[in-house]
């Protein structure tokens, strides 16, 4: 019997609030930009960075159940500024220095189907919010808690769906780009602070319906805070994340431009199994797109096979999407963001990988992060 192929919309905001929130806030030059020089230290960075105007938390993860069924999930909380620092009390309580929203996601791999949902709030009335305690971040009742110096207690749930997940690191945090900062285009403070946990074992239970289902696997964990990040010739992005089967992991990002070319700040992190890192430039990596797929929702052609080679680890794979249709059509924009997998050679001998893709602005023009630099 064919897999049914449907998707499953299990929330919607309103797309006026949604717009206001990510347009609300000018570039003004009390908001922080990204320098290099920044002194990661943990767990003091799991916590937010209100001096910056744009941040988020951002875990995914490939699961499977004792029945045999796979998963994958997205659980993503966002905090846009929109009152510069600094700017004088205000008595109400409706006046708040940031907005909150999140995303979170579930994928029926094996039964075919996709399940999204967003939520927004200004945290008024501490309904959402970042850093209480152990509280890292939350949106009434989805929320995320730090439960150890690398390790994340995750809820969520929408109507019939749910995940409720702890998560362990077995590395130690990865920072991306050079010298704590990860270049984004040409300019200063074009820029994010952003490191990785790059592999987080991952036990819990994924609810589909009424029954839940026990669920092992592997998450990964991103976090990056900025302010002006992207020039306006830039027009998207397409970003990897990928859990070998030898123990290391691969994290790469290109950035496309007005003429569909490569950005020259695109860049990539390799982790070695003992933990120890590799830089990986633009000019260390090739992606080729070579199989497409269209969205019936926005009309939107995304890419759905790469073949990814990286001379510096001798890495050569094809990378394919576990289920096609894991598009994010919430309001103001839609992205492609889902459980892939990858298989080829490395040094010569066959590997394979499970991991996430997301790629933004095929469906339209992204929106927030294109400011212009001070």
């Amino acid at each position: 019997m064919p897999r049914q192929r449907t998707c499953a919309r299990i929330g919607k905001a309103r797309s006026a609030f949604a717009a206001v929130i990510l347009l609300a806030c000018p570039a003004s030059g009390e908001w922080l930009p990204a320098l290099p020089g920044w002194d990661f230290q943990f767990p003091r960075d799991h916590d937010s960075h209100p001096g910056f105007k744009t941040e988020w938390w951002y875990f995914t993860g490939n699961l499977r159940a004792e029945n045999g069924q796979d998963f994958g999930y997205q659980l993503t909380f966002f905090r846009q500024g929109v009152r510069e620092p600094g700017s004088p009390a205000s008595a109400s309580r409706f006046v708040v220095d940031d907005v909150k929203f999140a995303h979170f996601a579930i994928t029926e791999i094996s039964g075919g189907r996709f399940h999204h949902s967003q939520r927004f709030s200004r945290g008024a009335f501490g309904e959402a919010g970042f850093g209480d305690g152990n509280r890292t971040a939350w949106i009434q009742d989805w929320t995320c808690e730090r439960t150890g110096t690398n390790e994340f207690h995750l809820k969520a749930n929408e109507g019939e769906v749910s995940l409720d997940l702890r998560l362990t690191s077995t590395k130690l945090p990865v920072i991306h780009g050079w010298n704590g900062a990860s270049q984004k285009a040409e300019g200063q403070g074009r820029a994010s602070h952003y490191y990785s946990l790059t592999r987080l074992a991952t036990e819990g239970s994924i609810t589909i319906g009424t029954k839940p289902l026990s669920v092992t696997g592997t998450s990964w964990f991103d976090h990056e805070w900025a302010t002006n990040q992207l020039a306006a010739d830039q027009k998207g992005w397409d970003w990897f994340s990928l859990h070998f089967d030898d123990g290391t992991e691969l994290m790469l990002f290109q950035i496309r431009t007005d003429g569909k070319n490569r950005d020259p700040h695109s860049s990539g992190t390799f982790v070695f199994e003992d933990g120890s890192d590799l830089k990986i430039g633009n000019a260390g990596f090739e992606l080729e797109a070579v199989a497409w797929w269209r969205s019936e929702e926005t009309a939107a052609q995304y890419p759905l096979e790469w073949r990814l080679s990286a001379r510096a680890i001798d890495l050569d794979v094809t990378v394919k999407a576990r289920f096609k249709n894991q598009e994010l059509t919430e309001k103001p924009f839609a992205y492609w963001e889902g459980a892939i997998e990858a298989e080829g050679l490395r040094n010569g001998k066959t590997v394979k990988a499970k991991g996430y893709l997301e790629m933004t602005g095929y469906a339209g023009k992204i929106i927030g992060l294109q400011a212009p630099a001070n």
